[in-house]
């Protein structure tokens, strides 16, 4: 408990907060923190890394959950988001998969609701699909 009050701390308000799994148990030096507004994921015992997406940017998500993690009641959920330093991200290995993709879902859908973005206002020139190599202002199909 001591140590959610100094999450608590150092984040604001959380909402849900997960560590990666190694055979079911959280032993792991990776934490993934979502706040209201973020998702931050911290890495490492002595050198510490924090890497953080504005939920709003994030456009798609995914689950999965292959054989070794179901047994053990984990999941992998990967999100692609518009952020420009991490395009996607990937909690691997967690526990109680479904519950914390519902809680980013709902997370991620009331940040879009508060600075009024939809799916269509993200596609941009880095978006995937948007290639135009010659710069004639019509998309290159790929074949």
């Amino acid at each position: 408990m001591a140590n959610m009050a100094k999450l608590t701390r150092e984040y604001g308000d959380i909402v849900w907060t997960g560590k990666k799994c190694i055979l079911g148990m959280p032993i792991s030096f990776t934490r993934y923190i979502l706040t209201e507004e973020k998702l931050i994921t911290k890495v490492g015992f002595l050198n510490i890394k924090e890497d953080e997406i504005e939920l709003y940017r994030v456009y798609d998500m995914s689950l999965e959950l292959p054989l070794g993690q179901r047994i053990v009641g984990c999941g992998t959920l990967k999100l692609l988001s518009k952020d420009s330093d991490t395009p996607s991200k990937t909690l691997k290995s967690i526990k109680r998969p479904r519950e914390a993709k519902r809680l980013l879902d709902e997370a991620v859908r009331a940040q879009r609701d508060k600075y009024y973005v939809r799916g269509r206002d993200m596609i941009g020139s880095n978006y995937p699909s948007d290639h135009d190599a010659d710069g004639d202002g019509i998309m290159d199909c790929e074949e």
